[in-house]
């Protein structure tokens, strides 16, 4: 296995928000028509985030470096525990979850780029493009609260003047302790599973 996973059990992980034209945000549909999310993957020995978030956004959509510039960077790791359904229970060390750097990445290029053929198992087979807010509402419901949290922080970093209104099926939700004590920003109820529109 070539995953790094921490004493805690929680696999190293880089995960990236594309924005594009009209700030609008990449989501792709993992291959088989599994849901949408963002592009992610796990940190290999040997690679710092960066290098891995380059290596990743090469593999799962066929970008260079040189087809984004980097926005904005989340200041620690974010983390969320896979329900025991998603554990692998075959493999040591066990992982329980993912701890995940977030980029937020302008692509410079025209969007004919992205591919999804440069490995032989594709994880997307499609991709479209959202307002900022969409993907918490698409995201499988264990990820909604790291994806909350993300994109707050790095809206934050891209929008100085204000992060993008939410939209009208945005609810609060009871705040809870995050890292560094703040209270989560409010979101969607991630206990709502209902499939998402």
């Amino acid at each position: 296995m070539n995953d790094l996973i921490d004493r805690d059990g929680f696999r190293a992980n880089v995960g990236i928000v594309l924005i594009g034209a009209e700030d609008r945000l990449f989501l792709g549909r993992r291959a088989g028509g599994r849901g949408w999310q963002f592009p992610q993957g796990g940190m290999r020995p040997g690679e710092d985030a960066e290098q891995s978030l380059y290596r990743e956004l090469r593999e799962e959509i066929g970008l260079q470096p040189a087809d984004v510039t980097i926005i904005a960077r989340t200041e620690r790791w974010l983390r969320y525990r896979l329900p025991m359904r998603y554990q692998r229970r075959d493999g040591q060390p066990r992982c329980v979850g993912q701890k995940q750097r977030w980029y937020l990445l302008r692509l410079v290029r025209d969007d004919a780029a992205i591919r999804f053929d440069t490995t032989s198992e594709p994880e997307f087979d499609r991709g479209r493009w959202v307002d900022f807010w969409q993907p918490v509402r698409e995201v499988i419901y264990f990820k909604r609260p790291v994806y909350t949290r993300a994109l707050h922080e790095l809206g934050q970093q891209a929008f100085p003047r204000g992060l993008p209104p939410y939209p009208a099926w945005w609810r609060p939700r009871r705040p809870a302790a995050a890292p560094g004590g703040a209270a989560d920003p409010a979101g969607p109820d991630p206990g709502d599973t209902a499939a998402p529109r």
